[in-house]
């Protein structure tokens, strides 16, 4: 978002194009600065945001001009705040929307979907039916839709959903381009078997196997010298993260994981193009209190390995795995993999039932509360460590980046 209010050029002709194809542009805010550069980003022409957190960051956005949209995904928790904006301080809530932005599969079978936002957006206090417009035909209407979907009426999709009651949103009848798919529970249709190219099918190409020297991380301090790190910190059920500065030791040539501290390494292994390239810096906030790591080949936006880990070894053996599978995800623990969901889809997507998904991925997050992590749905947090648009410090294939002052840092001041 940096490059948006401080007028980057090849940021300014993306959005110019997409106006000119007659798109809208999504907003990416990640940040709680409401001020100039708010201001300013929204000049730039973003029409929506999903990054707020905060009843001020959804009536800023609507008062801007903007759509405020509000998310509740598996580990992103920000309707219950936002929604205030509509039901204490009576903002018009034709403004705003509701969405998910990321769920896992073991949400979407035991919780639901937008019925379980829903759910939850009615709970907060949120009229029914203003929570069904606002993921209706808001929805439609700001993406232009509107002679397609988001209501009922002659020329649109009949696409409906016939619901037991305005609570709990429980779905009895669906109904898709006129066509009933799924009734009480159960799915009416027959699905297409997909065959997939094999360059989307392999799709983790790594240089070598490798090795946990691919993991140390290097210090030119002399042993027992204390030097300044900067470090990953983590904020459970939010996206954005901490830029923390901490003392870390110098040990051998290295600094290592500090389980006293809650100290892990985090690396990003480069697996588009097979350069061998790995990337290491520290996270603080996962809470291992094991020897292990856990790993994924989602890894928002660019999509490469990126792995967590208290030791070397255990980061070694994550990432490998990840590899022989075609990608996923992976916790790896005292030497041995505790837990592991496959997605041989680009190694972003699954082929497998979404319930044999959700089991799969249910052993990974066992796997977490096993090696000592009480965070809720540590692999979504995972999965964002190197989203380099949302504040404040983010790990990348060329290092640390501080996307406050939209500049590389050093992992290591020594």
């Amino acid at each position: 978002f940096p490059g948006v209010f401080m007028s980057d050029k090849k940021m300014l002709d993306e959005m110019s194009a997409t106006h000119a194809a007659g798109k809208v542009i999504g907003g990416h805010y990640a940040s709680p600065d409401l001020g100039l550069p708010f201001h300013g980003y929204v000049a730039g022409g973003p029409e929506d945001d999903h990054e707020g957190t905060r009843m001020d960051d959804a009536i800023a956005r609507v008062r801007q001009g903007m759509k405020a949209m509000l998310r509740y995904g598996s580990a992103w928790f920000d309707v219950a705040a936002q929604v205030k904006a509509i039901t204490e301080k009576k903002l018009d809530s034709r403004r705003f929307i509701l969405c998910t932005d990321d769920s896992h599969a073991e949400t979407l079978t035991q919780e639901g979907h937008m019925d379980r936002v829903l759910r939850h957006a009615v709970s907060e206090g949120l009229n029914p039916m203003t929570a069904i417009q606002m993921m209706t035909i808001n929805t439609a209407e700001h993406f232009g839709l509107t002679k397609e979907m988001g209501m009922i009426a002659p020329g649109r999709w009949a696409d409906v959903v016939l619901v037991d009651d305005l609570m709990n949103f429980k779905a009895g009848l669906v109904i898709a381009k006129g066509q009933v798919i799924a009734e009480n529970g159960e799915w009416q249709v027959k699905l297409p078997v997909v065959k997939y190219p094999k360059w989307v099918t392999n799709s983790i190409h790594l240089k070598r196997k490798l090795t946990a020297a691919d993991f140390a991380l290097r210090t030119r301090a002399a042993d027992g010298v204390e030097v300044e790190a900067h470090v990953i910190g983590v904020i459970e059920n939010q996206a954005p993260t901490r830029h923390l500065r901490m003392k870390v030791k110098a040990e051998n040539g290295e600094v290592r994981a500090d389980l006293k501290r809650d100290l892990a390494k985090i690396a990003l292994v480069e697996r588009h193009r097979a350069t061998g390239k790995v990337t290491v810096g520290l996270v603080n906030g996962f809470e291992f209190t094991r020897k292990c790591a856990i790993g994924s080949t989602v890894a928002h936006d660019s999509h490469h390995m990126i792995v967590v880990g208290t030791d070397d070894e255990s980061m070694a053996i994550a990432a490998n795995e990840l590899a022989k599978c075609g990608g996923g995800q992976v916790v790896v623990m005292d030497g041995k993999v505790v837990g592991l969901v496959e997605f041989p889809i680009a190694g972003l997507m699954s082929n497998e039932r979404a319930d044999i998904v959700a089991k799969k991925a249910g052993t990974v997050l066992d796997g977490f509360k096993m090696c000592g992590s009480e965070l809720n749905n540590p692999n979504m947090q995972l999965s964002l460590m190197a989203l380099v648009v949302i504040p404040e410090l983010r790990i990348s294939d060329k290092g640390l980046v501080d996307v406050t002052q939209f500049d590389f840092v050093p992992v290591l001041e020594d």
